[in-house]
């Protein structure tokens, strides 16, 4: 099984359930390991694995469109990743607010969702 990783993916978006949050936003960091079996040996081209960089752009589109829900977020995205490469077998995303909306609250908050797909 080989797996392909984006970590430390930093956003500004507007996300939460407070109309606060709709107006200015705020800092998000997206991790994503995704999984899938080879189909050959030694990967040796790019069309043999998952593209990075289109994943980048999935997470990148994701986090544009206002979610209330951090778990929306991290379900859509997981789904929305398979469906653009049925060969993935796991797909593991976190979605950490920086900076939540919360009083005297020092830390972030997060929501991480792994979901393991039947081939």
């Amino acid at each position: 099984m080989v797996t392909i990783s984006l970590h430390h993916l930093k956003f500004h978006g507007f996300h939460g359930c407070y109309e606060q949050e709709k107006i200015t936003g705020n800092e998000f960091e997206v991790n994503l390991d995704v999984s899938f079996n080879e189909s050959i040996s030694i990967i040796t081209s790019l069309h043999e694995s998952i593209n990075y960089v289109t994943l980048y752009h999935l997470v990148k589109k994701k986090m544009k469109e206002t979610t209330p829900l951090l778990e929306t977020i991290a379900m859509e995205l997981a789904d929305e990743i398979k469906r653009h490469f049925p060969q993935v077998l796991e797909v593991d995303v976190a979605v950490k607010k920086i900076n939540p909306p919360i009083i005297s609250f020092q830390g972030s908050t997060s929501v991480r969702f792994r979901k393991h797909y039947q081939t």
